[in-house]
């Protein structure tokens, strides 16, 4: 089993800062791809960003595209999401998430494997 425990979350007003990580327990780690959801109560869970397995593949939804920097350090088996000019339209609950299989990088939940349970990002003034 792979287990991925997400920290960093808070409130922080608009315009500000945070940074959340996501550590994972599995010793393949550096062979996932690994992204970042995030959900809203009564809304779908929304990708967010993804990364490749070796890092060299990126992918942002447009509504975060140069705000958000999606990361990770294999060395710690840790994926990292920075975020920056933070909206209040970012408010959710963000998760990380583990692909085992993959073929790069994709967006829809269905692609992943393992979960995590959330860190809570409040964006308000």
């Amino acid at each position: 089993q792979v287990q991925l425990v997400e920290s960093g979350g808070g409130l922080v007003q608009p315009g500000g800062s945070l940074r959340l990580s996501c550590a994972a327990s599995g010793r393949a780690f550096s062979t996932y791809a690994m992204a970042w959801f995030r959900q809203v109560p009564g809304k779908e869970r929304e990708f967010v960003a993804g990364i490749s397995w070796s890092g060299r593949s990126i992918y942002y939804a447009d509504s975060v595209k140069g705000r958000f920097t999606i990361s990770r350090d294999n060395a710690k088996n840790t994926l990292y999401l920075q975020m920056n000019s933070l909206k209040p339209e970012d408010t959710a609950v963000y998760v990380c998430a583990a692909d085992l299989r993959p073929t790069g990088v994709r967006t829809f939940t269905s692609n992943y494997d393992y979960w995590g349970q959330g860190t809570q990002v409040t964006v308000s003034s």
